[in-house]
């Protein structure tokens, strides 16, 4: 199967207890289309997010993401329903990057060669076999590396948007924070979405009610100022092209960002893995393709402006809701967004959301990012106890979210992320090749959290 021709699934309305509908059925039209609309809904929150906090136009990430999924379900030949939205993962290099000087070009020019080297990774496990990712990304890397990216941002949620309204950031953090613990089903899934709609609706509401707010505005000046500016909105068309840009390259940026690539490549497997158990499928054979398909759609994402790609955990949600795996689901899908993608006037909506709003969203989100990183070890039983596990993690993850940095010259340094990562990588493969060649059988640097009043017969005097 290319990706077409799907056979209607029964009698295309109903499912039996138990019963799924593979990638390469469908149920009628009516109800395809329908799914891909509900796909569009849970994924368009963290998709118009990831732009609005990179500082680039989510018109065209919405538009990007259309394309990224159509190119993506074309490569894999039909066989991974999946949805490429915009990563998030680059959130905190966008605000390293801009922190360097560096503007939305140079963002999506170090975006553009990370998804090349993505693709070629691609490239090399669809050649070696999936096994390379586990060799070389074991899960202690992994994890630290995930864990970076999330707390990482910590600062730009803390000193950037909280402060623009702090109250309305507190509402938003609780409201979406209930929703994600309380929802159930679809309604989970799209929990931040609508905390976002909470923090909007909220925000105008105060602006009618309480007038200006005294406090920081987007560029950090502190001025009276309306918590919502639709000055944008009514200036933007209903229909139009997005805003296009060409990417540049900088040396210092690209390292900046490379370190992400051991995120996506997780990232990616992961979504292979859980899409193959839910439909039943081995799809080890397609892990590198969907690698492959990811990077070059990032790459075309970021050729024009817009942000890099990913599969979206949000679309696994629904599938597991709906049962229905139907990759044609996932054409509708794109079609509804690149309509929305060319109306200027619905991303200036979006664009429009108060730092406050996303100051209460980031600082669950950028936590949930990072504890991410926790959870991969808990998963894989990753133990801290073991020297080689505990010393690089240590040593990374504090380099990398404390801001240490390494200046080589006027115009080159590494720090935060890019440090972090390469400590974890360079230390554990290096300690780990030493101590075999030392043969040195390793011993315990932390206990098991235990102490003698914990065990049985309690502590001896």
């Amino acid at each position: 199967m290319a990706g077409f021709g799907w056979k209607l699934h029964g009698d295309g309305k109903h499912l039996k207890p138990g019963e799924v509908v593979r990638p390469d059925e469908r149920l009628n039209w009516g109800r395809t289309i329908g799914l891909g609309a509900q796909h569009v809904v849970s994924m368009i929150g963290a998709c118009f997010v990831a732009p609005v906090l990179m500082g680039l136009d989510p018109n065209l990430a919405l538009m990007a993401s259309g394309v990224a999924t159509v190119l993506f379900l074309l490569l894999t030949r039909g066989r991974i329903p999946s949805y490429l939205g915009s990563s998030l993962s680059f959130v905190g290099v966008s605000a390293v990057i801009a922190g360097q000087g560096g503007d939305a070009g140079t963002l999506t020019g170090a975006l553009l060669v990370v998804g090349a080297a993505l693709a070629v990774c691609g490239l090399v496990i669809q050649a070696l076999g999936a096994k390379v990712i586990h060799a070389v990304l074991p899960p202690v890397v992994t994890g630290a590396v995930v864990m970076l990216i999330g707390f990482n941002l910590a600062p730009v949620a803390a000193g950037t948007y909280w402060p623009q309204d702090q109250w309305s950031a507190l509402a938003t953090m609780l409201f979406t924070g209930l929703a994600l613990v309380v929802l159930r089903g679809f309604w989970s899934r799209i929990a931040i979405f609508l905390g976002l709609v909470f923090g909007y609706v909220l925000s105008w509401i105060l602006d009618r009610t309480t007038g200006k707010i005294h406090s920081a505005n987007g560029a950090g000046q502190v001025v009276d100022h309306w918590r919502i500016d639709f000055s944008g909105v009514a200036k933007a068309d209903w229909i139009g092209l997005p805003d296009l840009h060409a990417p540049t390259f900088s040396a210092s940026a690209i390292l900046v960002a490379l370190p992400v690539l051991v995120a996506l490549v997780a990232e990616n497997a992961g979504h292979v893995k859980a899409v193959g158990e839910m439909t039943g499928d081995t799809l080890d054979d397609k892990l590198g393709t969907a690698i492959v398909a990811d990077g070059t759609a990032t790459m075309l994402s970021t050729a024009v402006g817009g942000p890099a790609t990913t599969t979206y955990a949000e679309n696994i949600g629904v599938m597991a809701a709906t049962r229905v795996y139907s990759t044609a689901a996932y054409w509708a899908a794109a079609g509804f967004a690149l309509l929305f993608g060319l109306c200027p006037k619905f991303g200036a909506v979006v664009a429009a959301i108060p730092g406050g709003v996303l100051g209460g969203i980031t600082v669950i989100l950028y936590g949930m990012i990072g504890l991410l990183g926790a959870q991969i070890w808990v998963r894989n039983k990753v133990d801290f106890a073991q020297p080689l596990n505990l010393v690089p993690t240590a040593a990374g993850v504090i380099v990398g979210i404390g801001g240490v940095s390494l200046k080589f010259s006027d115009h080159f340094e590494l720090s935060g992320i890019a440090l972090g990562t390469l400590i974890v990588l360079t230390g554990y493969h290096v300690l780990r090749w030493l101590s075999q060649a030392s043969k040195r059988r390793e011993g315990q640097l932390l206990d098991g959290g235990t102490s003698d009043y914990d065990r049985p017969g309690g502590a001896s005097e």
